[in-house]
């Protein structure tokens, strides 16, 4: 049974790494394996077709969501709102409401490949050798994305943004979020295939070892966002898939599988959310500035070595 140590050791890790770019699902699989020992158990339970560590996991995720939907509350009561009007109206009135179904169509696409898919990849690849591939091809595809990323077009040259209502350029702070109206008008000003583009990276991230939120963020560079828009895209567009990905197995956590572990469930997804939140705060300012390529060599030298690892095991 999963101990108070792992839960809070793997909260730790899901609540880190779900949100930077190095992938949670390939950490929860080769920290367990390089540790050892006792921890050995939990790389079984993670290709197993039912256990009471992917039930322990479901918390895991909905705490991340939960922090992630708390930081951006003021972006998303906007989004929501924006929505709400653009129902009502038949049309899309702004860029709040814009955004909105950017982000809607952007989730599509991992959320009809993960409900068929998501369980057979990680039964097939969450394996020690797999993930350090794919944790190598990650690093690999964040340094692509950095060298072939197209240059963020300024805002007042986008017909796009200009065509949003008139809504002056703020650079005040929103509650919440360090949002401003220029970033929302630049997000907003995707074209709705882009959006579709950006969320089938997401797809990437069922292996275990490719990361969502990286993915993500290369695909938006290839787009022509900045670093901090990119970065702020992809935890907007992740925070339904994650929150949904876990509300979709609460039947496993409050079924036989969860059966006397919901004290670890509970104290695994304080620690998940609290680390989600300070990561996020984190990488929100480090994007403004900085770029993905030290997380991409950190990824290409723990896949390396975890390949040399696991593969002459």
């Amino acid at each position: 049974m999963l101990n108070y140590t792992e839960a809070i050791v793997i909260g730790l890790i899901q609540g880190v790494t779900e949100l930077f770019p190095i992938s949670s699902l390939g950490h929860s699989v080769l920290v367990p394996a390089w540790v050892g020992g006792s921890w050995q158990r939990l790389v079984a339970d993670q290709s197993a077709p039912e256990s009471p560590y992917l039930a322990f996991i479901v918390g895991l995720h909905v705490a991340t969501a939960l922090a992630l939907l708390w930081f951006f509350r003021a972006d998303w009561v906007r989004v929501l709102a924006g929505l709400g009007r653009s129902v009502r109206e038949r049309r899309i009135p702004d860029s709040d409401a814009r955004l909105g179904w950017l982000l809607v169509i952007g989730t599509i696409p991992v959320g009809l490949t993960g409900l068929v898919f998501e369980h057979p990849l990680r039964t097939l690849f969450a394996k020690p050798l797999a993930a350090a591939v794919f944790l190598t091809i990650n690093g690999g595809i964040l340094l692509a994305g950095e060298r072939l990323r197209r240059r963020p077009s300024a805002d007042g040259g986008n017909p796009a943004l200009a065509a949003h209502d008139g809504e002056p350029a703020r650079t005040t702070a929103a509650h919440g979020s360090t949002a401003t109206m220029t970033d929302r008008r630049t997000l907003a000003a995707l074209s709705m295939p882009s959006a579709v583009g950006i969320g089938c990276f997401q797809i990437a991230a069922l292996f275990a070892g490719i990361s969502r939120s990286g993915v993500t963020m290369v695909g938006g560079l290839l787009r022509g966002l900045s670093h901090e828009d990119a970065a702020r895209f992809s935890f907007l567009l992740a925070t339904p898939v994650i929150f949904a990905a876990g509300v979709y197995k609460v039947p496993d956590l409050l079924g036989p599988n969860g059966r006397g572990i919901h004290g670890q469930v509970l104290v695994g997804s304080i620690v998940a959310g609290a680390a989600a939140y300070v990561s996020v705060r984190f990488l929100t300012r480090y994007f403004t500035s900085r770029t993905l390529t030290p997380f991409a060599i950190y990824c290409l030298l723990l896949g390396a070595v975890s390949i040399v690892r696991f593969g002459l095991a």
